[in-house]
């Protein structure tokens, strides 16, 4: 392993791992509506997705960059359905013990969101064509650098929902919960632009 690329990787990866995106504002969001307990199993739908997605593209880096549009299609679908998640957000109650069930997102919506989610595209896409050959020529060195993304990943978004459930003991009248809702949901509906706006 080259130890000059893999620095360069990490240097990559950490900051885009924790830096503000679907994922991590979500998770924020989420965090301090329901928990940092309730959003785990968000967390693991985004685990999952996230890896299914650096495999895909880790094996179709050529196909994809071959088809801009159909990547700028899925960036813009991306873009609409995490403004209707933040508008959910924006919108919600204050949410009393024991009626938050219905409105908590699960694993399907943890991997799901990954297909559409931009940065989680163009992450991958910049991992691969720059930093694909750190663990070897072959599919197992991509599988490899997936895995080592993963490892900055779940912390990173671990990081962001504890940092939600902080900000909702904070927020603990209805009417300042309902402040950190709607300050949630335009941060999300601020990552939905961003996600939309060229790069």
């Amino acid at each position: 392993m080259d130890l000059e690329l893999f620095v360069a990787a990490m240097v990559f990866i950490v900051p885009m791992c924790f830096t503000p995106g679907p994922n991590n504002v979500l998770c924020a969001a989420h965090g301090s509506q329901h928990g940092f307990r309730e959003t785990l199993t968000l967390i693991s739908g985004m685990a999952v997705g996230w890896s299914a997605l650096g495999l895909f593209v880790a094996a179709a880096t050529d196909l994809i960059e071959e088809n801009k549009t159909v990547f700028d299609l899925l960036t813009y679908v991306g873009a609409g359905y995490i403004a209707y998640l933040s508008y959910k957000i924006a919108t919600s109650e204050a949410l009393e013990q024991g009626e938050q069930a219905s409105d908590r997102l699960g694993f399907i919506t943890g991997a799901t969101i990954q297909i559409v989610n931009g940065k989680a595209w163009i992450h991958f896409l910049v991992l691969m064509t720059s930093f694909g050959t750190l663990f070897g020529t072959g599919f197992s060195g991509k599988v490899l650098l997936v895995l080592l993304n993963l490892a900055c990943g779940l912390p990173a978004v671990m990081t962001w929902a504890a940092f939600g459930t902080v900000l909702r003991r904070a927020f603990t009248t209805p009417r300042s919960s309902r402040i950190l809702n709607l300050t949630m949901g335009l941060s999300l509906f601020a990552v939905a632009a961003w996600v939309a706006m060229p790069h």
